[in-house]
Protein backbone atom coordinates (compact mmCIF):
# COMPACT_ATOMS: atom_id res chain seq x y z
CA UNK A 1 0.00 0.00 0.00
CA UNK A 2 0.98 3.65 -0.20
CA UNK A 3 0.14 6.26 2.32
CA UNK A 4 0.17 9.40 0.67
CA UNK A 5 0.82 13.24 2.56
CA UNK A 6 0.10 16.48 0.92
CA UNK A 7 3.56 17.93 1.47
CA UNK A 8 6.22 17.62 4.68
CA UNK A 9 5.92 20.25 7.70
CA UNK A 10 8.42 22.51 8.90
CA UNK A 11 9.42 20.09 11.44
CA UNK A 12 9.85 17.02 9.04
CA UNK A 13 11.39 18.98 6.46
CA UNK A 14 14.43 20.45 9.23
CA UNK A 15 14.44 16.75 10.51
CA UNK A 16 14.30 15.46 6.87
CA UNK A 17 12.14 12.61 8.53
CA UNK A 18 8.45 11.79 7.68
CA UNK A 19 6.23 13.02 10.15
CA UNK A 20 8.38 14.36 12.64
CA UNK A 21 6.49 16.85 14.63
CA UNK A 22 6.07 15.32 18.10
CA UNK A 23 2.61 15.99 18.13
CA UNK A 24 2.07 14.06 14.64
CA UNK A 25 -0.02 10.81 15.06
CA UNK A 26 1.35 9.21 12.24
CA UNK A 27 3.72 6.75 14.31
CA UNK A 28 1.69 6.41 17.02
CA UNK A 29 -0.61 4.95 14.66
CA UNK A 30 1.83 3.02 12.46
CA UNK A 31 3.59 1.80 15.30
CA UNK A 32 1.24 0.01 16.60
CA UNK A 33 0.15 -1.24 13.48
CA UNK A 34 3.20 -2.86 12.54
CA UNK A 35 3.98 -3.56 16.18
CA UNK A 36 7.16 -1.93 17.18
CA UNK A 37 7.53 1.46 19.82
CA UNK A 38 6.65 4.70 18.18
CA UNK A 39 10.33 5.60 19.63
CA UNK A 40 12.06 3.02 17.53
CA UNK A 41 14.96 4.83 15.80
CA UNK A 42 13.76 6.36 12.47
CA UNK A 43 15.87 4.44 10.19
CA UNK A 44 14.30 1.29 11.70
CA UNK A 45 10.65 2.17 12.08
CA UNK A 46 11.71 2.88 7.99
CA UNK A 47 12.36 -0.43 7.49
CA UNK A 48 9.40 -2.02 9.07
CA UNK A 49 7.38 0.16 6.87
CA UNK A 50 9.00 -1.85 4.01
CA UNK A 51 8.77 -4.79 5.80
CA UNK A 52 5.14 -4.42 5.67
CA UNK A 53 4.77 -3.33 2.17
CA UNK A 54 4.15 0.12 2.81
CA UNK A 55 5.44 3.18 1.18
CA UNK A 56 5.02 6.82 2.44
CA UNK A 57 5.14 9.88 0.25
CA UNK A 58 3.33 12.83 -0.54
CA UNK A 59 1.29 14.28 -3.72
CA UNK A 60 3.71 17.16 -3.69
CA UNK A 61 7.27 17.32 -4.42
CA UNK A 62 7.89 21.24 -2.85
CA UNK A 63 5.58 24.04 -3.34
CA UNK A 64 5.65 27.61 -1.43
CA UNK A 65 3.48 27.22 1.71
CA UNK A 66 4.49 29.73 4.90
CA UNK A 67 4.41 27.74 7.91
CA UNK A 68 3.33 23.86 7.97
CA UNK A 69 -0.56 24.10 7.17
CA UNK A 70 -2.09 22.93 4.25
CA UNK A 71 -4.31 25.65 3.99
CA UNK A 72 -1.28 27.98 3.38
CA UNK A 73 0.10 26.12 0.16
CA UNK A 74 0.06 28.47 -2.88
CA UNK A 75 -1.62 27.17 -5.42
CA UNK A 76 0.53 28.04 -8.61
CA UNK A 77 3.82 27.40 -7.02
CA UNK A 78 3.05 23.41 -6.76
CA UNK A 79 5.63 20.78 -7.99
CA UNK A 80 3.76 17.24 -8.43
CA UNK A 81 5.51 13.78 -7.26
CA UNK A 82 5.64 11.48 -10.32
CA UNK A 83 3.45 8.97 -8.83
CA UNK A 84 2.59 7.36 -11.77
CA UNK A 85 6.30 6.60 -12.51
CA UNK A 86 6.46 5.58 -8.93
CA UNK A 87 3.35 3.18 -9.35
CA UNK A 88 4.49 1.88 -12.73
CA UNK A 89 7.95 0.53 -11.34
CA UNK A 90 5.92 -0.75 -7.93
CA UNK A 91 3.03 -2.33 -9.22
CA UNK A 92 2.78 -5.00 -6.41
CA UNK A 93 0.58 -1.61 -5.11
CA UNK A 94 -2.90 -1.85 -4.98
CA UNK A 95 -4.06 0.60 -2.10
CA UNK A 96 -3.78 4.26 -1.88
CA UNK A 97 -4.24 5.99 1.37
CA UNK A 98 -4.69 9.61 1.87
CA UNK A 99 -3.19 11.59 5.10
CA UNK A 100 -5.83 13.84 5.13
CA UNK A 101 -7.99 16.02 2.46
CA UNK A 102 -5.63 17.82 1.19
CA UNK A 103 -3.77 15.09 0.06
CA UNK A 104 -6.70 13.55 -1.13
CA UNK A 105 -7.77 16.63 -3.22
CA UNK A 106 -4.23 17.24 -5.02
CA UNK A 107 -3.79 13.60 -5.89
CA UNK A 108 -7.33 13.62 -7.71
CA UNK A 109 -6.66 16.70 -9.26
CA UNK A 110 -3.14 16.39 -10.30
CA UNK A 111 -2.27 12.46 -10.39
CA UNK A 112 -4.90 10.39 -11.54
CA UNK A 113 -6.04 10.81 -14.56
CA UNK A 114 -2.46 9.96 -15.70
CA UNK A 115 -2.36 6.41 -14.06
CA UNK A 116 -3.08 3.46 -16.02
CA UNK A 117 -5.17 1.10 -13.74
CA UNK A 118 -7.25 0.98 -10.91
CA UNK A 119 -6.40 1.16 -7.08
CA UNK A 120 -8.51 1.46 -3.92
CA UNK A 121 -8.79 4.70 -2.71
CA UNK A 122 -8.69 5.50 0.79
CA UNK A 123 -9.07 8.82 2.88
CA UNK A 124 -8.05 9.05 6.87
CA UNK A 125 -8.17 11.77 9.06
CA UNK A 126 -5.39 13.75 8.99
CA UNK A 127 -2.76 12.77 11.68
CA UNK A 128 -1.48 16.22 12.02
CA UNK A 129 -1.76 18.28 15.85
CA UNK A 130 -3.49 20.58 13.47
CA UNK A 131 -6.72 18.75 12.54
CA UNK A 132 -8.10 18.53 16.30
CA UNK A 133 -11.55 17.42 15.31
CA UNK A 134 -10.68 13.96 15.82
CA UNK A 135 -9.20 12.98 19.11
CA UNK A 136 -6.09 10.32 18.89
CA UNK A 137 -8.49 7.59 19.59
CA UNK A 138 -10.70 8.42 17.44
CA UNK A 139 -7.82 9.01 14.46
CA UNK A 140 -6.24 5.44 15.46
CA UNK A 141 -9.73 3.34 15.00
CA UNK A 142 -10.15 4.69 11.50
CA UNK A 143 -6.41 4.24 10.38
CA UNK A 144 -6.11 0.44 12.13
CA UNK A 145 -9.44 -0.28 10.26
CA UNK A 146 -8.12 1.07 6.49
CA UNK A 147 -4.54 -0.49 7.11
CA UNK A 148 -5.85 -3.95 8.23
CA UNK A 149 -8.11 -3.61 5.37
CA UNK A 150 -5.70 -3.06 2.68
CA UNK A 151 -3.47 -5.35 4.26
CA UNK A 152 -5.93 -7.69 3.96
CA UNK A 153 -6.94 -7.50 0.62
CA UNK A 154 -2.90 -7.71 -0.51
CA UNK A 155 -2.69 -10.71 1.46
CA UNK A 156 -5.61 -12.17 -0.74
CA UNK A 157 -4.47 -10.74 -4.14
CA UNK A 158 -1.57 -13.04 -3.28
CA UNK A 159 -2.93 -16.14 -2.21
CA UNK A 160 -5.27 -15.85 -5.79
CA UNK A 161 -1.84 -14.89 -8.03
Amino acid sequence: MLILGSMPGQASLKAQQYYAHPRNAFWAIISDFIGIAPSTEYAQRCHSLLAHQIAVWDVLASCQRPGSLDANIVAGSLIVNDLPGFLAQHSSIHSILFNGRTAEKLFHQHVKAMLKRPYHYQHLPSTSPAHARQSLAQKQTHWLQALRQASHGHQTRLASN
